[in-house]
């Protein structure tokens, strides 16, 4: 009797485990049966050269960027929106890897959990990108290796995502150009110079409760236990809003010292700057900050976005949106219509204190001179120098009133960003308002 009972009892453990299983196995296919279906090796939807078969791609406004029919391909017909898009959307030949073609396949496809695929004209997929914006960014980075981002912060809906250098998905790429196939934007980690000070800054308003009323002395350096850090001028006493105006090493290198590299640390990674993220299934590349410095000096440098510092494009969009937005950043996505969900990122007060101290940088330092005519903004330069002695060029922010856009440039080895990176931003941000403002 009891044989019996314990052979029932597995009889039982057995179709337990085989409806948990086919259950799970249920909820995948429900799930991911799209990837699944649009994995390459799939010969029903892909030619025999490993073209995705069928389905279009267009930007926001229908403008055509890609279209598969039975392996026959074709770009847009502006050149300048093929190259400026293409690590975006990706090539048919594959050499992109996290462009929307590899992202969006399943959608392309016109996959339906009850019939599955279908090789005929697939769906039309339209992105949030702006094809003129595009062509903006293109022509306006003039050839510089680097990368452009523009995004609703209110919508997560990125606009622009240009990165250089690039090639005519109709011609052969020029393999000995070094990156040529990395979306830089994505992919690409740089040292950041002055905008991670925006970072320290976040720490010290959460951390230090007698910032506002303190007042922070700049002679031209500070010494860190006989080492120099140097600033780019002597600015004498000023608050903590002078200090980011003039983005005064001598203080935000203070600061961390203050705050101390785990710290700053936690930071950097509560902010999702060591972090990798994900845009729409495209993994994005993880930053550094090390916690630990071998000198006090180091830790200083790493406070302004020096030393062993290295920052993700996409992950200082990410915070920028969320300094706009109220401390949550809307999560970016490439697919019109779609929502990724919100994560909060810093304090509502934090965020409002960077906005008005980023807006006063802007209004006493960046648009003084007419460089950004009919523009309000948020935003800080950095000018990342390298050991070779060139500099990582960046200008970040959004739009403090207008239209609800955040940016990032990155110019590789661009120089001063006030004069290049900003140059880059005025001139799409110009014509974003203008679309959209």
């Amino acid at each position: 009797m009891k044989r019996i009972q314990r052979r029932s009892s597995a009889a039982l453990l057995l179709a337990f485990l085989l409806l948990l299983g086919t259950g799970v196995l249920l909820f995948q296919l429900i799930t991911r049966g799209g990837e699944w279906a649009s994995y390459n090796a799939n010969k029903g939807l892909y030619a025999a050269n490993g073209i995705l078969a069928c389905g279009t791609l267009t930007d926001r406004n229908g403008v055509l960027l890609a279209v598969s029919e039975e392996g026959d391909y074709h770009y847009a017909e502006d050149a300048t929106v093929r190259v400026a898009s293409l690590h975006a959307v990706g090539d048919y030949r594959g050499y992109i890897g996290t462009g929307a073609l590899n992202l969006f396949a399943h959608r392309l496809t016109g996959y339906n959990f009850l019939r599955g695929t279908t090789r005929a004209k697939g769906n039309v997929v339209p992105l949030t990108l702006d094809a003129v914006l595009q062509s903006t960014a293109w022509n306006a980075l003039r050839g510089q290796t680097g990368s452009v981002l523009l995004m609703n912060y209110e919508t997560g809906e990125i606009l622009c995502m240009v990165s250089s250098p690039s090639y005519d998905p109709y011609g052969e790429p020029d393999e000995s150009i070094d990156g040529l196939y990395l979306n830089r934007a994505l992919s690409g980690i740089y040292t950041p110079g002055s905008v991670f000070k925006l970072v320290t800054l976040c720490a010290a308003l959460e951390n230090i409760p007698d910032i506002y009323e303190r007042s922070f002395r700049c002679s031209g350096t500070l010494d860190v236990n006989g080492v120099a850090v140097t600033c780019s001028a002597c600015h004498g006493e000023q608050t903590i809003e002078a200090a980011l105006a003039n983005s005064c090493n001598c203080t935000f290198g203070a600061l961390a010292l203050e705050l101390g590299g785990d710290t700053l640390a936690h930071y950097a990674e509560k902010l999702g700057f060591t972090s990798a993220h994900s845009l729409d299934g495209a993994a994005t590349a993880a930053g550094n900050f090390d916690a630990v410095a071998e000198r006090d000096s180091y830790l200083a440098w790493s406070g302004i976005g020096q030393h062993t510092d290295m920052v993700n494009p996409y992950a200082m969009l990410r915070y920028l949106a969320a300094i706009a937005n109220g401390g949550s950043v809307q999560e970016p996505t490439l697919l019109l219509g779609n929502s990724n969900g919100s994560t909060r990122l810093l304090k509502a007060e934090t965020a409002e204190r960077i906005d008005e101290m980023m807006n006063y940088t802007f209004t006493t330092h960046y648009g003084t001179n007419g460089r950004f005519p009919g523009l309000d903004l948020c935003a800080k330069t950095g000018t990342a120098e390298l050991g070779d002695g060139s500099s990582h060029s960046w200008f970040v922010g959004y739009c403090h009133s207008g239209a609800p856009l955040a940016f990032v440039v990155c110019i590789e080895r661009g120089g001063a960003g006030f004069t290049n990176a900003g140059n880059v931003a005025n001139t799409l941000l110009q014509k974003a308002v203008e679309l959209y403002g």
